[in-house]
């Protein structure tokens, strides 16, 4: 037992030696994470994670203020936890340690060791495990057991004003197409059906080792692995797209029709300011090359709102565009002023509050686009994954449709019985802004009937 700051006495309760890894941010920190985990199960440890442990690892986020605040409060959340004696240490790793090493160890010099981005070898050695260079592609994955995401670059060499990425994860690498089609295919063997590639620029893969885009020739590889049935694309970066990626998403079945691709704002203005190394014109371009090549394809894309000089000229013109677009999905954050980034050196000149109301507007408008073409859905029948049961529902999903930021379809599981990580073809009975509903169309063995019970999300 070990006293407690008011003097009482706890009695230690928890496995000693487990290792709790906790993850925040992006798709690209799971990835991360999950490799930390393949390496420290290699190393004979007992590893969790987001569930008790009395060795913690964070595994942090630095993009953006709210993320970074949500970062802080979790290190302090641990560290408090550390001095009542509920966990023995604290570890902190991810892109705000790698941003703010030395800053943490000022502010918070409870936690037991700060690792940087690069450090896996190090912040094992803290743990008691050795770096296993043999282990490509093994990982202990955290996702429901039907996709994975599969990292194929780290880093950037992208001149955005506005990202801090490059500072936190450094600049870009592909990794080699032989190690990714490894990694598939361990992914595969354990049951993984939907491989989702992301980086933090999917465009320039491949210029640094095989000095050219090499992002179609990757996907072609892909998708001759056993069992892998969709592969779907993240972050990709709209300039210098490799159209030949396009070709690919056309012939090959098993690649989604469905492309995620930050556009960022339309104002060339505001572009160059951006340093997109795009324009209006060329945007527009290059999405009417998406649409007449692949007409069916759901593009997802990402706008800032607020960026320093955006005035009501540049935010009609943004709004305006998406109304017109009338993209499938879309995501639309509020500018966030980061330091040491060139952006940094404008003024921050948008209130906050001007900022919140045209990120509102802009998500009104898509909300009533996706309702719209979700209504186009009612009566089709579409190939589904059921991802998870939730009460009385699976939630599924179709090619369009990335995990956690798209539509969902949803299915009455009081009157089907359907196997989670599976496919199934469902026919879309009613359509809201961001959820559909579905049956599936093939004989399943009914259960007794309920009430169906509808749950809505919104994004």
């Amino acid at each position: 037992m070990r006293p407690l700051k008011n003097g009482t006495m706890r009695t230690k309760t928890l496995k000693k030696n487990r290792i709790n890894v906790v993850t925040l941010g992006c798709s690209k920190n799971v990835y991360d994470s999950e490799v930390l985990m393949g390496q420290l199960r290699a190393n004979k440890k007992e590893v969790v994670h987001e569930q008790d442990g009395n060795v913690v690892v964070i595994n942090t986020c630095g993009f953006i203020a709210n993320a970074k605040e949500e970062s802080v409060n979790t290190i302090l959340q641990y560290v408090q936890q550390k001095e009542e004696g509920l966990v023995d240490k604290v570890f902190v790793t991810g892109c705000l340690s790698e941003r703010y090493k030395p800053d943490l160890q000022k502010e918070i010099p409870n936690v037991d060791q700060y690792f940087g981005t690069t450090e896996l070898p190090g912040l094992l050695k803290a743990l008691g495990a050795d770096y296993k260079h043999e282990l490509i592609g093994e990982r202990l994955t955290t996702t429901p057991k039907n996709y994975a995401y599969l990292k194929i670059a780290e880093g950037c060499d992208r001149p955005c004003s506005f990202c801090a990425i490059p500072l936190m994860r450094g600049g870009h690498k592909s990794t080699p197409i032989e190690n990714l089609v490894t990694e598939a295919e361990k992914l595969a063997a354990n049951g993984i059906k939907e491989l989702i590639l992301i980086a933090q620029d999917l465009t320039y893969y491949g210029l640094d080792i095989y000095k050219k885009r090499a992002l179609a020739d990757l996907l072609r590889e892909l998708v001759k692995v056993e069992g892998i049935e969709w592969i779907r694309l993240h972050y990709a970066f709209p300039t210098g797209f490799p159209e030949d990626v396009l070709d690919v998403i056309k012939e090959e079945p098993k690649v989604c029709n469905y492309i995620d691709i930050p556009l960022q704002h339309i104002s060339t203005k505001l572009l160059k300011s951006m340093r997109r190394g795009t324009t209006y014109e060329k945007t527009n371009a290059l999405l009417r090359k998406f649409r007449e090549k692949l007409p069916q394809m759901a593009i997802r894309t990402t706008l800032i709102v607020g960026y320093p000089g955006e005035t009501q000229e540049d935010f009609e013109l943004l709004r305006d565009w998406v109304e017109t677009m009338r993209f499938e999905r879309l995501g639309c954050f509020t500018y966030s002023h980061e330091e040491n980034t060139h952006a940094y050196n404008l003024e921050d000149d948008v209130p906050e509050e001007v900022k919140m109301d045209r990120a509102n507007e802009i998500m009104a408008i898509q909300s009533q686009i996706s309702w719209e073409l979700n209504q186009q859905k009612i009566g089709k029948e579409f190939k589904v994954v059921i991802d998870r049961k939730e009460g009385n529902q699976y939630i599924g999903r179709t090619e369009f449709d990335s995990p956690d930021v798209d539509n969902e379809v949803l299915i009455d599981a009081t009157q089907y019985y359907l196997k989670t990580g599976e496919f199934t073809t469902v026919k879309i009975t009613e359509a809201e802004d961001f959820d559909l509903y579905g049956e599936p169309t093939e004989a399943i063995e009914p259960t007794v009937h309920q009430p169906r019970k509808l749950r809505t999300q919104h994004s």
